[in-house]
């Protein structure tokens, strides 16, 4: 198994192209990671164009962590155990296959719930559903992840947040008395408060 990451012109170059290692050694199987597919495999690019194609860089700070390569690199032993499998079921004796993978597509994977609307502004996971936020609190911040409806009513009932049903959880009124309780509350008392009304959140520093 042979895993490169260079542009197919590098590899040409190298004389490791599919092709000639093929003929020379056919039961070899390659995995090759490039930016895109296709006639982009040439373009020039980093994690960081990928994930803004994909619409998943926002503002003007970098993204978090390196989503693309990270995803790219499942994706890639995807392809290695793939190309495992076919090769011992095929039949075809001791013939190796290719594998390309792509990390524009990763990206635009990774950013599938986005582009669905759950992770948009209006969307259940992207701050329209007051139990699925990060808050302040009194010494820090609060990353809250009440979504399921039993979750959301132990927190609208810690909270002292009358929640009729699960539309409530998408109003003004319930987001501010769920911040301004929040608010009220230091790390040390959330982090109880979780454990005793079983509560998934996680609270950090400033």
């Amino acid at each position: 198994m042979l895993l490169t990451s260079f542009r197919p012109s590098a590899l040409d170059k190298l004389g490791l192209s599919w092709k000639k290692l093929h003929k020379l050694y056919p039961s070899l199987s390659m995995v090759a990671i490039v930016g895109a597919l296709g006639a982009r495999a040439e373009e020039p690019g980093h994690d960081l164009t990928y994930l803004a194609e994909a619409g998943l860089v926002t503002g003007l700070d970098l993204p978090a962590t390196l989503f693309a390569d990270m995803a790219g690199a499942v994706m890639a032993s995807e392809a290695a155990l793939k190309a495992v499998l076919v090769q011992k079921t095929s039949g075809n004796g001791i013939k190796g296959t290719f594998q390309e993978v792509a990390l524009a597509d990763a990206a635009t994977w990774l950013a599938l719930p986005r582009t669905w609307g759950l992770t948009q502004p209006t969307g259940s996971v992207g701050g329209a559903h007051a139990g699925y936020r990060v808050y302040a609190c009194k010494d820090g911040r609060v990353a809250v992840a009440a979504l399921e409806p039993h979750f959301a009513a132990a927190l609208c009932q810690a909270a002292g947040v009358a929640a009729s049903d699960i539309r409530s959880l998408f109003t003004l009124a319930t987001h501010q008395a769920i911040a301004t309780f929040l608010l009220s509350q230091t790390r040390q008392q959330l982090d109880a408060l979780a454990v005793a009304k079983d509560i998934p959140l996680h609270t950090l520093s400033k």
